[in-house]
């Protein structure tokens, strides 16, 4: 038998503990898995999946790391539903004047 220095324990982690480190909501955890951009998790039985914690460390260590650029603002003047319209010049004055 080898010595306990030899000896590599991977340690992994089930739902509840990956949402304590990863505040995402679930969807957006499975769907970055699905196109490789988070750990892979993986099956112990039919009805547990876990990921390992050594890479998820490793995938927050590389986003603390990288600046992730930050997601533009919706254009709210072309929304279907309660559109936002510019301000007229009557408008605009008279609501200066209040």
């Amino acid at each position: 038998m080898g010595s306990a220095a030899d000896i590599s324990i991977k340690r992994s982690i089930r739902r509840h503990q990956l949402r304590e480190m990863v505040p995402l909501a679930d969807s957006t955890i499975y769907e970055m898995e699905r196109r490789g951009e988070f750990p892979r998790r993986f099956a112990l039985s039919p009805r547990c999946v876990v990921w390992d914690l050594a890479e998820v460390e490793t995938w927050l260590a590389s986003r603390r790391s990288t600046p992730i650029a930050r997601a533009q603002s919706p254009d709210v003047k072309q929304r279907r539903s309660r559109p936002v319209r510019e301000l007229g010049l009557a408008q605009a004055t008279a609501s200066r004047a209040e």
